[in-house]
């Protein structure tokens, strides 16, 4: 019943192209040298994406918290989350083609502490986006751009000296498919995966 509703199909036509938009524009801002640009990026065109598509998630993070909560069947939760790994990869393919030597691309646990400070701190951070999600999920507040898009880009400077910020799975899955680096790659799925064994 539900595969043969064409609201079931739009919505996941809006989780890939989201995911491509999102993920294009903060790969595109990572070829730049500061830090800012990236989490500037990602906050204005979530916020955009709130505002002209509606409020799609474009991040599986999200999505699994819809489905913990059962806001969310589950088959419109894997197909979301399908649907924004591919948009994601297909971002990255067109960013790594685009991009000298892959830029910036995949997210990356820093020097600064552990896979395991990076994972605190990427928790913390995909805890404070999805809270101003559903917030705005709530209330429906014409300010819902502006709020989801800050916590993006809150999340992605508090987080970034630590674990590049990602706070999106699809966002780190794309470039690691693309590039064939999975460095600490578990971090990014964190409370979705355990780490691999040593």
């Amino acid at each position: 019943q539900e595969l043969r509703s064409g609201r079931f199909w739009r919505g996941v036509l809006a989780e890939l192209v989201a995911t491509l938009i999102f993920v294009g524009v903060v790969l595109g801002a990572s070829a730049a040298p500061e830090p800012l640009a990236p989490a500037l990026a990602g906050g204005l065109v979530a916020g955009g994406l709130v505002c002209t598509l509606g409020g799609p998630q474009a991040n599986p993070a999200l999505t699994l918290a819809l489905l913990c909560t059962r806001k969310l069947s589950a088959l419109r939760g894997a197909a979301g989350v399908l649907a924004q790994c591919t948009g994601a990869t297909l971002a990255s393919a067109a960013a790594c083609a685009a991009l000298p030597d892959g830029t910036g691309l995949v997210t990356r646990v820093s020097a600064v502490g552990t896979a395991g400070t990076a994972l605190a701190w990427e928790t913390f951070a995909t805890f404070q986006l999805a809270l101003a999600a559903f917030a705005a999920a709530e209330h429906a507040a014409p300010q819902a751009g502006l709020a989801l898009g800050s916590a993006v880009a809150a999340g992605a400077l508090a987080a970034g000296p630590f674990s590049g910020g990602s706070m999106n799975p699809a966002r780190s899955l794309g470039p690691a498919v693309v590039t064939g680096v999975w460095d600490d790659h578990w971090v990014s799925w964190g409370h979705a995966r355990a780490p691999p064994e040593p």
